[in-house]
């Protein structure tokens, strides 16, 4: 159907929408009423035609915005897809009002406003794009829907599959290569042959090759036809490498073919993007060759999958997309790298959005103040629908769709009674144990009542925050956990006036996101995400404010810059490519020690970009990223000009020197502008030539300063005796250090102060395991031992002084005497930091692996410094979709601790802190000698076991003993020493063991500082606590098993263990007589009775941590 516009926009002007959309959209006509309550007035909504479920409904008046996404509410729950034409006839006026539904993204909600003084273009160019994206719709509608909802798994399953089999064939095609006697430069150029052909095989199968959607495979039966079998030359070199440099890696008019070919090429286009051009491998050697047969082999192992260039979910199980291919790579690189773990895209999404998003408020508020008042009408966006930046799983069985509160009446009787007074729910099994099945109306999956009144009571008490005005800072949307993906969309699509959009736009053309471990580029690719939306939101800004002069008397220069950025991008075939094309090359930056981690994050991205094109003609050369995805030892290089200044302290000519070295960094850096300006301002590509100066340029730089720094290793010239022993020391030193001067490589970023935005996930790997190859120098966090520690530490220096940082890094960073040096990164400096921690039982974070897991969100150099912490989270693997919106803060700055960060979430907890505080700590009653023994297990899981007896332990080796695992400590009398079995085994003291200590070790650090109060303890309480520990002992003996088990050191084991969740009556009596102790209320006796309740008393409750 042949889109009439001239009649679409007589349709617009005269109000006739039936006759619009069932002769000009194709759509079917729909008699519907639907009448929609928002504040007490009603809106009559009536249908005026539908598409494949698709409805469109007509308003006869324009309600607020505010109003509008609340009416947009109401209709989504009768139906979901739809979009209301709101209109005021008289005054010629119509708000089409569309709400955007992307899986993994925020909703995006356009208003297009038309009026009939004006030409309506803008909005007749997107209902002829609805129009083709219906009828695309209603072919996908036909598809099993549950395919959506099987992604995830078939992903998983394709990928373990798939992966495996790569491997395999890795490992054979790498040992068919000649040519190359390096084995590591044989296995990195085997991942960059199988890169370059799976993204062949992505292009070929969109028959962008010669319109041949089996392009490869023709070729090598059409080169063995012609030349014969590996006769003369091989596949390889003959055709392969010729259609990568000469053919993908150049224009038309720049290649050199011969007739025969040039014939045998077909029509492919110019991709460029450095990833086809010759690379450094075959530059080093000249004479690589790989047979026919290992091509045969590897696309009879390709041919078995279907490949989809696309972002739709997979809906067969023999399906390769990129995501397929993503998680493929992550799983390839982490294995290389030890220490590296693939990270799931609600960790990277979490981490990116909450470091991203308020570094452009920031920068927006910089440029726009008067926008960010505590009433403008920024804020008010969270005052007038707070519901939509509370996230769901908060909101479950809470708030209705409506917007009304689920009361009290409709929870079960034990629930309404026990939410409001702690005696009646401390002990009820109901309330404390009982967990909600998949699909509970009330209750997440898992959700035991106390879990959901505590949900359901913050979360009103956010809604009331919020509708209040009572927040007005970027970081309070953190600290809250509020939708702030949601808040950033809805900020700038409602920005009043344009100085506002142009604070947001300069701030998001600009921002650099680096990831200084990238791997192969999981963060960078949530960035992207993220920067995509609101870089497309933007553009929709800037459209309507320049809808809006139409019609209108205005300056001819009124919105220019606007108009600029509209025209700029209207010159490009693919919207949608142009603006991930611009994202890759302004804003994202990754650096790996490993050169195959950089390539497949380079290929990624690129993949990233092709599948937005849907026909050849869409393509446009791909972005040179060489410059900001680099090879490198991010630890080890000058990262200031400060570094460079120390290192070359004493030379004679040092001034002169200095000042050589800033003015060439300075000229690199104008090339390095020039070279990404050319491939975005300009629309073009960069030649083979001029990148060439460029490296060339920067080789010469990072040469001098490479020796700068090997003489800080005590490698310089008169060190040696020649010049060819120093060159050889030298040439040793920087292959296994691979230094990376962050200061020469992004002079333009580190000069004008670092880095915006620094994300990532170090490896974790033990400085001991990697010395042999490269040392580092002047770290104060080299104590610690590990190179995540130094990452953290780099970071803060990579970082801007207004820029933010966010990592996941082991859970021991935040509560070991070892990683003390991170922490006070952490806590010690003007930062304002939130830190939240991870369990790895019942479910974990990296599925596989026993790693204990911390993330840290940092704005460096807070105007007002503060450190907020989270709970230590455990939950079920069922829990996981709602894991990082249920994240809660609470401020920790003055609840201090020895090498600890506590991890506490509510204010209860701090409350119990601070009461705890100020009595007297166990280590001052603790003898070294001579007195009453107390034994506990080092290695609690969910209970402490503390004794007043030797658990019984024998091995064949040495026969009868104490267990490594059970350590003792001496109290003055055998009262005391009783007392202390009481309280170490009470829930109290296991509160105070999960907040402070790794969760894994029990040490005395935890032990000593725990603030008992002996000298304050009546004698009724001691009397009491003494004979309960008496009954627990008995109990723990009634309960205990004797195992057995063999061990290759010691032979046969056998040991008793103790289940002391039989025993949690006895435990719950002795907080009871600690909270008389202490002065405890019912409310924090019921908050310690019942900590980890459910997890304790669960099914894996019983056991030592390994």
């Amino acid at each position: 159907m042949k889109f009439d516009v001239a009649a679409v926009r007589q349709c617009l002007k005269s109000f006739d929408f039936k006759t619009l959309f069932r002769e000009h959209l194709g759509w079917d006509n729909h008699h519907a009423t639907l009448d929609v309550s928002v504040e007490g007035n009603v809106y009559r909504l009536t249908a005026v035609a539908q598409k494949r479920g698709f409805v469109a409904f007509l308003c006869p008046t324009i309600p607020d915005r505010a109003t509008r996404l609340k009416i947009d509410q109401r209709v989504t729950k009768s139906v979901r897809e739809h979009f209301v034409i709101y209109t005021d006839e008289k005054a010629g006026e119509q708000v089409w009002h569309w709400v955007r539904r992307e899986p993994g993204k925020p909703l995006a909600s356009r208003d297009h406003r038309f009026h009939i003084q004006q030409t309506g273009d803008p909005l007749i160019q997107r209902l002829n794009q609805i129009a083709v994206s219906l009828e695309e719709e209603e072919q996908i509608t036909v598809v099993d829907i549950a395919g959506r909802a099987r992604a995830a798994f078939d992903v998983d399953k394709v990928t373990k599959r798939f992966y495996d089999r790569f491997k395999a064939e890795h490992a054979a095609f790498q040992k068919l290569i000649t040519g190359i006697p390096s084995d590591d430069d044989r296995r990195w150029y085997t991942s960059l042959m199988l890169n370059r052909l799976m993204f062949v095989y992505f292009i070929q199968k969109k028959g962008f090759l010669d319109g041949d959607t089996d392009y490869l495979r023709h070729r090598l039966s059409m080169v063995q036809k012609i030349r014969g079998k590996d006769e003369f030359h091989s596949f390889y070199r003959y055709f392969l490498l010729r259609l990568f440099h000469e053919g993908l890696g150049k224009s038309p008019e720049e290649r050199k073919l011969d007739p025969e070919f040039e014939k045998l090429l077909g029509r492919v286009p110019f991709l460029n993007g450095s990833f086809f051009e010759v690379h450094e491998l075959e530059e080093r050697w000249r004479n690589i060759d790989i047979p026919d047969r290992a091509f045969e082999k590897l696309f009879d192992f390709f041919d078995q999958y279907a490949w989809h260039l696309d972002e739709r979910p997979l809906r067969a199980d023999n399906e390769i997309n990129p995501d397929v291919v993503g998680y493929i790579f992550e799983k390839y690189v982490n294995q290389k790298q030890m220490g590296a773990y693939y990270t799931k895209e609600d960790i990277t999404e979490y981490i990116s959005k909450n470091t991203v998003i308020p570094f452009l408020f920031e920068a927006a508020k910089a440029k726009c103040a008067i926008a960010f008042q505590p009433d403008s009408a920024l804020w008010r966006l969270l005052r007038d629908d707070p519901d939509r930046y509370i996230y769901p799983a908060v909101r479950h069985g809470v708030i209705r769709d409506d917007g009304s509160v689920v009361p009290e009446s409709d929870l079960p009787d034990f629930v309404q009674k026990g939410m409001h007074d702690p005696r009646a729910r401390m002990f009820d099994k109901r309330y404390n144990l009982e967990q909600a099945p998949a699909g509970d109306p009330i209750r997440l999956v898992t959700e035991t009542w106390r879990e959901y009144v505590y949900r359901r009571n913050r979360c009103l008490e956010i809604r009331e925050k919020l509708q209040r005005g009572g927040v007005h800072e970027i970081n309070d949307l953190i600290t809250l956990n509020l939708d702030i993906w949601q808040f950033a969309r809805d900020a700038i699509i409602n920005c009043e006036g344009p100085e506002l959009l142009r604070a947001f736009w300069n701030a998001i053309q600009h921002v650099s996101v680096l990831d200084p471990t990238c791997g192969s580029g999981a963060f960078l690719f949530a960035a992207l995400r993220i920067l995509e939306t609101l870089y497309s939101d933007c553009l929709e800004r800037m459209e309507r404010f320049v809808e809006d002069l139409e019609g209108k008397k205005h300056h001819p220069e009124q919105f220019s810059d606007f108009k600029k950025v509209l025209q700029q991008i209207a010159k490009h075939p693919n919207e949608r490519y142009f603006i991930l094309k611009s994202i890759i090359i302004n804003n994202l930056f990754g650096v790996d020690i490993m050169e195959e981690a950089v390539e497949i994050c380079k290929l990624r991205l690129f993949l990233k970009l092709v599948a937005q094109v849907e026909t050849i003609d869409q393509i446009e050369p791909l972005p040179d990223i060489d410059f900001n995805i680099r090879a490198g030892n991010t630890l080890v290089g000058f990262a200031t000009l400060d570094d460079v200044r120390k290192a070359m302290q004493g030379r004679f000519d040092f001034d002169k020197a200095v000042k050589r070295i800033e003015e060439e960094a300075e000229l690199v850096e104008r090339a390095f502008n020039q070279f990404r300006a050319q491939q975005t301002t300009h629309g073009g590509w960069v030649t083979v030539q001029d990148k060439q100066e460029l490296r060339e340029r920067l080789r010469k730089l990072t040469d001098q300063l490479d020796r700068f720094l090997a003489a800080e290793y005590d490698i310089s010239e008169s060190k040696y005796r020649s010049q060819t022993a120093y060159e050889e020391a030298f040439s040793k030193w920087k292959a296994s250090h691979q230094p990376f001067h962050w200061f020469a490589e992004f002079y333009g970023i580190m000069q004008a102060g670092g880095f915006d935005v620094v994300i990532g996930n170090p490896p974790y790997v033990e400085y001991s395991k990697v010395k042999k190859q490269y040392t580092v120098l002047g770290y104060a966090t080299e104590q610690c031992g590990n190179l995540y520690a130094f990452v953290m530490e780099r970071n803060a220096i990579l970082a801007h002084a207004s820029g933010r940082s966010g990592m996941i890094v082991p859970h021991s960073s935040i509560c070991t005497d070892r990683m003390a040096p991170v922490q006070s990164l952490l806590k010690d400096m003007p930062n304002a930091t939130w830190i939240s921690t991870y369990c790895i039982r019942p479910a974990k974070l990296f599925v596989g692996v026993d790693q204990r897991l911390a993330i840290y969100l940092t704005l460096h150099k807070a105007a007002s410094p503060a450190l907020a912490a989270s709970r230590y989270h455990r939950w079920h693997e069922d829990f996981r979709p709602y894991l990082f919106s249920l994240v809660q803060y609470v401020d920790v700055a003055l609840a201090r601790f020895p090498n600890s960060i506590p991890k506490v979430h509510s204010g209860i907890e701090i409350v119990l802190w601070s009461k705890l505080v100020d009595f007297l700590a166990l280590g001052n009653v603790i003898v070294p000698r001579n007195g009453a023994l107390v034994y506990f297990h080092n290695a609690p899981r969910y209970w402490i076991r503390a004794m007043d007896f030797r658990p019984y332990f024998w091995n064949e080796r040495d026969g009868e003993q104490i267990s490594t695992q059970v350590k003792t400590l001496r109290l003055p009398n055998g009262t005391d020493a009783a007392v202390v079995v009481a309280v170490l085994n009470s829930s109290l003291f296991y509160w105070w063991f999960v907040i402070l200590s790794d969760c894994r070790h029990l040490n005395m650090r935890e032990i000593e500082n725990f603030p008992l109060g002996l000298d304050r303890m009546s004698e009724a309480v001691k009397a009491a606590l003494a004979k309960l520990t008496r009954d627990l002992m008995t109990d723990f003996k009634r309960h205990k098993k004797r195992k057995e088990c063999q061990y290759q050191s010691t032979g046969k084991v056998v040991y008793d263990e103790f289940y002391p969740k039989h025993s949690k009556p006895i435990i719950d009596k002795i907080d009871c007589v600690l909270a008389k102790h202490y002065g405890f209320t019912d409310e924090e006796l019921d908050f310690i009775i019942n900590y980890d309740i459910k997890y304790r008393m669960g099914g894996d409750a019983v056991g030592d941590e390994d």
